[in-house]
């Protein structure tokens, strides 16, 4: 059944007057059908049309706005099901609207100031600021547990356009400190979106900066590395620059503590919260060291046949080995990899007993036991875009990453190999012993977000499962 608004009366032309036209930035009127949209939305019929202007905003989405150009109130009706609001379309709306936005500020530790409005909850915070190049996946990247202490800042201009869902978990909550975005929408547009982004961030309780040049802010961590930030709510930059400088910085802090799970769990099936019980037709036991697992690591293993187990990432070799899996997964975290010495210890305690595959920091881990040594890289990797080459059979892919660390290869044993390098800058990728089943990866084979040209990855690893049980 057809939107309502495109059988209405309405007059052909609609004047959007004094400061609402001012903040829009648009013409006073445009035509569209004989139905009146406010300001230019595009050449479609009303029927097909799908927008609403927001003080200070173009949203091309969630809905069609029409007026019946005499009162100066519109009816909004939504695509999903047409139901009708109406509101004030003055100056004096927008304002009590625009009123509700809070100043804020991002100020980093050299001093740098990028002014904004706020949204999500209404408080300030601070971690390290880090870039993400990635155009979607905004859920999976706030609920990304090695984003634990760092406040987030998304190159892509558009955020929150497809809403919030119950499926695109990566955790149990929210992981970052701070989200900056350019522009979010309060509008999206998705059949399974239960929430807005500004909603959800509220309800999690983290605060995020909207209306900032989030490229500018890129362009600078690229230039002089990433460093330490405020995200001020309604508090001075000046006065939050001396409070950020009293604040122990990124690299001091175990975050892998915080976010690892505090007791053993089996995973079933994420829709039905991910805890379950031991799988009877499993093929494989595999234990994941939690050291701040994403789910879709877990959705992957138990769609290929698993019975997987997570385990806190404190728990020993002794206490790994105890649940006799047939393969040990060591996860992506968050933090400096040289404040993990207990999960480097529980790495080399296992290796040779068990097939291993280290991911992401699991690999910085894995690197450890052996003896080779990480270093922080001046930006990181942190993106959906970034091409990894495979040296066993040259081909390359696509790859997720998100990390702040990488192995040394210089400081590799001469029977741990170098298997994948980062074809931006030459960094470790991949490793793989000479002798022992033992593989790694330094980007994301789950994704979540990203490409999913590297879920082989767990295929080769159950293939190393396989040939060590023989």
């Amino acid at each position: 059944m057809g939107c309502p608004a495109a059988t209405l009366e309405t007059p052909d032309v609609i004047l959007v007057k004094g400061e609402l036209a001012r903040k829009i930035k648009l013409p006073v009127y445009t035509r569209v059908s004989s139905t009146v949209v406010c300001g230019i939305i595009c050449k479609f019929p009303a029927r097909t049309l799908s927008a609403h202007i927001f003080p200070g905003r173009v949203w091309y989405n969630p809905c069609v706005c029409v007026s019946d150009g005499v009162t100066g109130r519109a009816a909004v009706y939504g695509r999903r099901d047409c139901s009708t609001a109406a509101y004030e379309q003055t100056s004096k709306g927008a304002s009590t609207i625009d009123s509700q936005r809070k100043p804020a500020h991002l100020v980093l530790e050299d001093g740098s100031t990028y002014r904004g409005e706020s949204f999500g909850a209404d408080r300030s915070a601070h971690g390290e600021v880090v870039f993400s190049t990635s155009m979607t996946g905004y859920q999976e990247t706030l609920t990304d547990p090695s984003f634990s202490g760092q406040v987030v800042v998304q190159t892509y201009p558009l955020v929150g356009n497809y809403g919030i869902n119950e499926r695109d978990f990566e955790s149990s909550g929210v992981q970052v400190a701070g989200f900056v975005v350019r522009e979010h929408s309060i509008r999206p547009s998705h059949s399974m979106s239960v929430s807005t982004l500004d909603e959800f961030l509220r309800s999690e309780g983290i605060p995020g900066i909207s209306d900032v040049d989030t490229r500018a802010i890129a362009r600078r961590l690229r230039t002089r590395g990433v460093m330490m930030g405020i995200l001020a709510v309604d508090e001075p930059p000046e006065q939050a620059l001396a409070r950020l400088r009293d604040l122990p910085g990124y690299g001091h802090i175990d975050f892998v503590q915080r976010v690892s799970t505090p007791k053993p769990y089996i995973w079933t099936d994420a829709e039905a919260g991910g805890h379950g019980t031991e799988g009877q037709d499993a093929e494989y036991r595999i234990l994941v060291d939690d050291c701040g697992l994403k789910y879709n690591i877990l959705r992957m293993l138990r769609a290929r046949g698993c019975e997987v187990r997570a385990m806190p990432a404190r728990a020993t070799a002794e206490e790994i080995l105890a649940w006799k899996p047939d393969g040990v997964v060591i996860s992506p975290g968050p933090g400096d990899p040289e404040l993990l010495d207990y999960a480097a210890e529980a790495a080399r305690g296992i290796a040779g007993k068990v097939p291993v595959l280290g991911i992401c920091l699991g690999n910085q881990m894995v690197a450890r036991a052996f003896g080779a040594k990480t270093f922080k890289l001046k930006f990181g990797h942190r993106g959906a875009n970034h091409p990894v080459k495979d040296l066993e059979t040259g081909r390359v892919t696509i790859t997720s990453q998100n990390h702040g660390y990488a192995v040394d290869p210089n400081t590799l044993p001469s029977d741990l190999e170098v298997s994948h390098v980062n074809l931006n800058d030459g960094t470790v990728e991949g490793l793989r012993h000479a002798s022992l089943p033992v593989m790694t990866i330094q980007y994301h084979s789950e994704a979540s977000p990203g490409p999913q040209d590297n879920e082989y990855v767990f295929d080769r690893f159950l293939e190393m499962v396989r040939d060590y049980g023989v």
